[in-house]
């Protein structure tokens, strides 16, 4: 079985948001090329080290319609949530990016699968608080838990809640946010990666000087 059919199997993903799967992984490759938009060495591995790595975020909020993606890149994972999330009534992404060349790679292959998601060619700090109303905000391989803590502030003490995937240095990360923060978390396991964790945030507060 190949890793698209393990991955599509193992989220139960339709037969319709597979061929909008397909097409996002066909697009990746083709702008690759031109523009570097992920590690040449992850494009190989595109289906189990990114579509899954997005997609087991749906799975921990599912019912979850609003979705805010910070640093968006490559879609990877909020234009993947999207596609992922067509389907469903009321779903909404919106993508973050201040790199044009990303944020065309982004509208153009929201436009071609149908997802339903919004680029927002802007630095975070100028746009996260038009986002009040987000369920749940998202940030992957984009900075240090310390300062995607202060990006989302405004959207963490007031409801909504963070899944930022981290790697085998969390606990330091978590660590030294601590020194500056006071938050609720819960670290949950990473399916595409034994040694990953996604942090889990429900509350914050800035710790008094």
């Amino acid at each position: 079985m190949s890793d698209r059919d393990r991955v599509l199997a193992a989220y139960s993903v339709s037969r319709e948001t597979a061929a909008r799967l397909d097409l996002y992984v066909e697009q990746l490759g083709r702008w690759q090329r031109v523009k570097n938009l992920v590690g040449p060495a992850t494009l190989a591995e595109v289906w189990t080290r990114h579509v899954a790595d997005a997609l087991q975020l749906l799975d921990i909020a599912p019912d979850a319609r609003g979705w805010l993606d910070l640093g968006s890149g490559a879609g990877i994972p909020g234009l993947i949530l999207a596609i992922a999330g067509a389907e469903r009534p009321g779903f909404q992404v919106d993508l973050v990016e201040s790199n044009g060349r990303k944020c065309a790679f982004l509208t153009e292959t929201a436009r071609l699968t149908g997802a339903p998601a919004r680029v927002h060619m802007a630095r975070i700090e100028a746009v996260i608080g038009r986002h009040a109303g987000a369920e749940i905000v998202c940030a992957r391989a984009l900075a240090p838990l310390d300062q995607l803590l202060a990006w989302t502030e405004p959207l963490l003490n007031s409801g909504t809640t963070g899944l930022f995937p981290k790697g085998r240095e969390v606990e330091s990360e978590l660590t030294h946010a601590a020194q500056r923060w006071r938050f609720h978390y819960d670290l949950l396991p990473s399916r595409t990666d034994s040694a990953a964790r996604i942090v889990r945030v429900t509350d914050l507060f800035r710790v008094d000087s």
